[in-house]
C-alpha cells in the first residue's frame, strides 16, 4: 500500500528534513511550503512543493495537483486561502479541482479532518508548532481500498497518538 510523507513550515531546516525523509520509507513526500529553501536545496529533492508566503524562490508553484492511489491531492501552503480563520475558501478550491485529499500548512497547527467526503491534512510545522509543543509531520497511509490512516511524528520519530486518525474514504 502508498504510503505519503507530508510536512509543512520548515522555515530553513535541512538536517531535520533529510532526517525525516531517510527514516521512513514512502512512496510519495509533499511539502505544503514555508521550506525558505531554495527549489533545487539537497533537503527538497523528491518533495511534491509548494510556494508558502515565506518562500522566495520564484520557481515554487502556489498549488499542485497531483493523483496517488487513484486519488487527487490538491497541495498548497494555505495563505491565499486564509486558513488560519476557516477551511472554506480552500474547501471551494478543492472541490473545483475535483480533490479528495487537501494537504496544507501554513497555521502551524497539526491535524487531519474529513469533511464533505474530503480529508484535509495539516501536518503542522518541523519547526515553529502552534496549539501544541511537538514539532510534527504526517504520514498518510492507506489501510485498505476504503480506509485510510493519517499518522502523526515528532520530529524525533515518536508517533503522536493522540492526533492520529483513521478515515473511511467512501
Amino acid at each position: 500500500m502508498e504510503k505519503v510523507l507530508i510536512v509543512s513550515d520548515s522555515h530553513g531546516l535541512t538536517d531535520e528534513l533529510q532526517m525525516i525523509k531517510q527514516r521512513h520509507h514512502v512512496s510519495h513526500m509533499i511539502h505544503c511550503g514555508d521550506s525558505e529553501l531554495s527549489i533545487d536545496d539537497q533537503a527538497m529533492e523528491g518533495f511534491i512543493k509548494v510556494a508558502g508566503n515565506c518562500d522566495r524562490d520564484s520557481r515554487y508553484e502556489n498549488e499542485q495537483i497531483v493523483d496517488i492511489a487513484g486519488f487527487k491531492f490538491f497541495i498548497t501552503h494555505g495563505h491565499l486561502f486564509k486558513v488560519k480563520r476557516n477551511l472554506l475558501p480552500l474547501s471551494y478550491r478543492a472541490a473545483e479541482v475535483g480533490a479528495n485529499i487537501i494537504c496544507f500548512g501554513h497555521s502551524h497547527v497539526a491535524g487531519a479532518e474529513k469533511m464533505n467526503q474530503q480529508i484535509y491534512i495539516n501536518p503542522g510545522s518541523i519547526q515553529m508548532p502552534r496549539g501544541r509543543t511537538e514539532k510534527s509531520y504526517a504520514i498518510l497511509e492507506w489501510i485498505d481500498e476504503n480506509d485510510i490512516c493519517v499518522k502523526f511524528f515528532k520530529t524525533t520519530g515518536e508517533s503522536i497518538d493522540d492526533l492520529s486518525t483513521t478515515f473511511r474514504l467512501m
